[in-house]
């Protein structure tokens, strides 16, 4: 029989446990923010956000999900509602016919820039208030690091998809 692996260290599971109240705590307070000034979910706001920045203000469905680390069916849904809302278009992608570009309107970029200063200023409340020039810095290479680590191996929305067993 093998031995157990050993267990996280007091040390290890305090950061564990920091790591995910802080992430639940400042996820919680930005949604909330997000639904009363804007109507959108804290997913639906990555997505806009990220449409925003991309060149041209669209991407493939696919790097969309592999941005935010959501399904890709889970995206296609929360796309839908975003779609119906007039904040983004759908088109076949040119260079693909497998691919789906998402591609950000006027009206999502102006809902954006509406939600972002609050956004901002809560983010900035709840995680930097407390911190220094000095902390942010390392905050930022550590948790760069630890994200680097994570996305060597992709999320299940960035794998390649298994293909069906197909009969000539």
């Amino acid at each position: 029989m093998s031995e157990a692996a050993p267990g996280l260290s007091a040390e290890q599971l305090g950061a564990y446990f920091a790591l995910v109240e802080v992430n639940s705590l400042l996820q919680y307070a930005v949604d909330e923010h997000l639904r009363v000034d804007g109507d959108l979910s804290y997913v639906q706001f990555q997505l806009l956000a990220r449409l925003v920045d991309a060149p041209g203000g669209k991407l493939r469905m696919t790097d969309l999900a592999d941005g935010v680390v959501y399904s890709r069916s889970g995206l296609t849904y929360q796309a839908g509602l975003l779609e119906k809302r007039g904040l983004i278009t759908r088109s076949p992608s040119p260079d693909d016919e497998r691919s789906v570009m998402v591609t950000v309107t006027d009206v999502g970029r102006d809902l954006i820039a509406q939600v972002l200063p609050g956004h901002v200023d809560r983010v900035r409340d709840l995680l930097f208030e407390p911190l220094t020039g000095d902390d942010v810095a390392a905050l930022n290479s550590v948790l760069g690091r630890v994200r680097d680590h994570m996305r060597a191996a992709p999320p299940r929305s960035a794998k390649p998809r298994a293909r069906r067993n197909q009969t000539d």
